[in-house]
């Protein structure tokens, strides 16, 4: 999203606070940024607060190779307090001085092209596009394509929800008209005839279409096969709705990126919209979860859930989101099997018995051994031998378990090669859950 903003802007206001840091997410921003060749402004905020420190800002960009003019640098800076409007007229004077400096122009009188920002499906208006109008001006009425869909401007609204009848260039207007809802980062042209912007649309459709049938990826049956056969074969299948595409494509991305070699996700559906009975019915058929995120289902579609047993998730943070199905998916996972060393045990003599075969007289060194304790014999630091008890016995009697310190005598089954000196560790199997 970071990346799309700066690709269609022509001066980017990195915005830092002057009680915090340079955080991560900034240093991205200030990335993409410099990858797309625009210009920054700094503005450090929060300039009221107790900790500003907006020379410790300053530095940190420097040691960026990001030098302020303050610091004989090139980048221009300013400090604001946005919350009383302290300075914020003069960030907006550097920031026309830095347009003013790449003389940005365009030709209002042609036909609009622009860049769909984020879009959304209203309940009472349909769907919607959030624009920014880079050349030419849009007019009400006017025929538009974005991405796939396309349609008749029917109404614009300005940042304020005011309509308006046109926009000119670096105008941002929020459109009612197209038949679907555009990706954001799709590019934005009008047409005078709806004829051509309809071809372009269906021949668009067709292309995602066949794209999406190539790049799709399916698990090979050799795969399939493998993975049945060492028992580890697990699918987690999701459907994303959301309230806006931006949130979707970033939910989705994020827990595509979830998969692993042991379990692998797959986003079989994503839209925007409310969660209806045929999300419902889709979950069914492909035994998916459903993940809504600022949306909720409606009422037929909730009773038609119950009935299905599909489990339906609503967020309104897309990070609750992804730990729930992270912790579902390790839940999924095959616990790992851990061994604990439970009693160390030492062969002090070691007797020939008939009809017993070899037993070890043992001092218990540490820990306590049971009889259906699980054993390796270890020798000069090897294992020789891993197996189980055969007797556990005090004197002459068979006992469950022996204490540290106390002698005993071990048969261990199907073995009798014991030596003086060898160390018998005693082991229990645990089940450790496994983490992705």
């Amino acid at each position: 999203m970071r990346a799309r903003g700066a690709k269609i802007t022509d001066v980017a206001i990195i915005v830092i606070a002057a009680d915090d840091q340079v955080m991560p997410q900034t240093i991205e921003a200030i990335n993409h940024a410099r990858a797309a060749g625009v210009p920054m402004v700094f503005a450090i905020s929060k300039i009221d607060k107790p900790g500003a420190n907006p020379e410790k800002i300053k530095e940190q960009l420097a040691n960026m190779n990001l030098l302020v003019e303050d610091w004989g640098g090139k980048f221009q800076s300013q400090e604001i307090d946005a919350k009383h409007g302290l300075n914020v007229d003069a960030l907006l004077e550097k920031v026309l001085l830095e347009s003013d400096l790449l003389e940005l122009k365009a030709n209002p009188e042609k036909l609009a092209t622009g860049t769909v920002i984020e879009s959304s499906l209203d309940k009472g208006r349909g769907y919607t596009a959030t624009i920014l109008v880079q050349a030419g001006t849009l007019h009400v009425g006017d025929i538009i394509l974005a991405g796939s869909f396309y349609g008749r401007v029917k109404a614009m609204f300005n940042e304020r929800n005011q309509p308006v009848k046109e926009a000119g260039p670096s105008t941002p207007v929020m459109i009612l008209g197209l038949n679907g809802a555009p990706a954001a980062g799709d590019k934005l042209s009008s047409y005078k005839d709806e004829k051509t912007a309809k071809d372009i649309a269906l021949k668009r459709q067709q292309l995602i279409r066949e794209q999406s049938l190539r790049t799709q990826k399916h698990i090979t049956l050799d795969e399939i096969g493998r993975r049945i056969a060492i028992g580890d074969f697990k699918e987690l299948n999701i459907i994303v709705k959301g309230d806006v595409d931006g949130s979707v494509e970033a939910l989705a991305d994020s827990l595509l990126k979830l998969s692993a070699s042991s379990v692998q996700v797959n986003v079989i559906h994503k839209a925007i919209g409310g969660i209806t009975e045929s999300d419902v019915l889709l979950a069914t058929a492909s035994n998916a979860i459903i993940i809504g995120f600022q949306v909720r289902p409606s009422v037929a579609a909730r009773k038609l859930a119950e009935t299905e047993e599909i489990d339906i998730r609503t967020y309104s943070v897309i990070y609750d989101a992804i730990e729930e199905v992270k912790a579902a998916m390790e839940g999924m996972l095959e616990p790992k099997i851990e061994e604990k060393v439970v009693a160390s045990v030492e062969v002090r003599e070691v007797f020939k018995i008939n009809k017993l075969g070899t037993i070890a007289g043992c001092m218990v060194l540490d820990g306590k051994i049971s009889r259906n304790s699980k054993i390796h014999l270890i020798r000069n630091g090897i294992v020789v031998h891993t197996g189980v008890l055969a007797s556990l016995k005090r004197f002459k009697d068979d006992v469950k378990e022996v204490l540290p310190g106390q002698d005993c005598g071990i048969g261990i089954q199907n073995f009798n090669d014991l030596k003086a000196g060898d160390i018998i560790e005693a082991y229990a199997e645990i089940e450790v859950q496994r983490k992705l």
